[in-house]
């Protein structure tokens, strides 16, 4: 997201343009792909504005969240992960997750193959899906590689 225009959202919404959220943003930002708890934005923007606290980042975070900036997002592995937010896209088609159980990797793909599905239970039930959520567990090709590798010395 450009700076000007998240400058320009915040106003909108009667917020202060603040160094330490421009920051914040940046940090993320700066890092596609990654999904960072707070503690980890505060380690890597402490770099840059020595001063900031943790307590900031917590807000900071959350008023980010609140705006769409920002995902807050979980991977059942009792941390809450932010990651750069779908902000001015149909806000009911992020990206998703596929998770694996050994290694802990997390990839993110896009893709709406859920569309048929939310169709469907608008048709069936008259439910509005407005947003969703997919996270998928296995194994990553390098971790599956090694389970088959080691099926087969086991049999």
């Amino acid at each position: 997201m450009e700076q000007e225009r998240f400058k320009e959202t915040l106003r909108r919404r009667g917020l202060k343009v603040t160094n330490q959220r421009l920051l914040v943003l940046e940090t993320i930002a700066d890092r596609p792909g990654q999904h960072l708890t707070a503690e980890e934005i505060y380690e890597l923007t402490k770099e840059k504005y020595p001063e900031i606290g943790l307590a900031t980042i917590y807000r900071t975070v959350q008023v980010l969240v609140e705006l769409g900036v920002i995902d807050k997002v979980s991977f059942d592995d009792g941390f809450v992960r932010y990651e750069l937010g779908d902000a001015g896209q149909d806000s009911r088609h992020h990206h998703h997750h596929a998770i694996c159980q050994r290694c802990g990797s997390v990839i993110s793909f896009e893709g709406d193959l859920l569309e048929t599905l939310e169709e469907a239970l608008y048709d069936t039930i008259g439910f509005v899906v407005t947003d969703h959520e997919v996270k998928l567990t296995g194994y990553c090709r390098e971790c599956a590689k090694g389970k088959e590798n080691n099926m087969e010395e086991i049999n």
